[in-house]
């Protein structure tokens, strides 16, 4: 159970946002935290410390006024530590291969594989064939529907037909190296983690999967520990001190398996 850093980049700023309230009408989110430095710095502070597996998150679309700079700002940070970041935001087949040269060492995917509501087969098989299953992190971020967890995508905005469970998660491991999880409903809220979430991800336990989401406390990460049975991963935001929140980072490390 290792921690895995985050660099959220939106409007071209690193920043901590809450998930649900991303719109790309206005480039507009609920902010919990805006960083004065670059996301270079915190690439820096990572490297630093030997942390590997984090992601890089763009939260503009392709086509927002701002997409150009944050996607300048997620340079400056593969720049700085190359082989360290996976990334996700906008990745496509035509530009996935693009971002491993500028020092990726994966790319993370919803949106262009979970299209128009469904699985996009034709898609992920291009992915796949185009930076190999080795490269490839499918982001199956998901929210509560009812009694079940969905896929989102759009940048959490639109509900997908695809529904977290043992099945899909593994139907889709043929296909990528790693899975990672935001649970949208608790995204930069603190406010704790989705426990059935979490549960589901350890009694699975295949593969690499990385839980994003509420996490607030070291009580929330021996929750954690515990369901997912010592066997996820994990990445704290707006909670961590670097972020504003009350969490100190150095804990953190300690705390981790790595």
């Amino acid at each position: 159970m290792e921690f895995r850093p985050c660099i959220d980049i939106h409007n071209g700023k690193v920043k901590q946002i809450v998930g649900g309230s991303l719109l790309d009408e206005g480039n507009r989110a609920k902010e919990n935290f805006v960083a004065e430095q670059d996301a270079a710095f915190f690439a820096k502070l990572y490297r630093e410390q030997g942390l590997k597996g984090g992601h890089i998150i763009l939260l503009n679309p392709v086509g927002s006024e701002y997409y150009e700079a944050t996607k300048a700002q997620a340079e400056l940070a593969l720049q700085a530590y190359p082989g360290g970041f996976q990334i996700g935001g906008g990745i496509t087949a035509e530009n996935a291969k693009g971002f491993l040269d500028l020092g990726a060492s994966h790319v993370i995917v919803t949106s262009y594989v979970f299209k128009d509501g469904r699985i996009n087969y034709e898609n992920l098989k291009k992915l796949e064939q185009t930076v190999g299953k080795e490269h490839l992190v499918l982001d199956l971020s998901c929210r509560k529907q009812k009694d079940d967890y969905y896929i989102v995508t759009d940048r959490w905005q639109k509900f997908t037909n695809v529904k977290i469970t043992t099945d899909t998660l593994d139907m889709l491991s043929d296909y990528c190296d790693e899975y990672l999880i935001h649970a949208v409903d608790v995204e930069g809220k603190a406010s704790g983690i989705e426990m059935h979430i979490a549960k589901l991800l350890g009694d699975w336990g295949r593969m690499p999967v990385t839980y994003a989401g509420g996490i607030a406390s070291f009580d929330d990460l021996d929750k954690l520990r515990v369901l997912g049975k010592s066997r996820i991963d994990f990445t704290i935001g707006s909670a961590l001190d670097i972020f504003g929140g009350h969490m100190k980072y150095q804990d953190v490390l300690q705390y981790s398996d790595q």
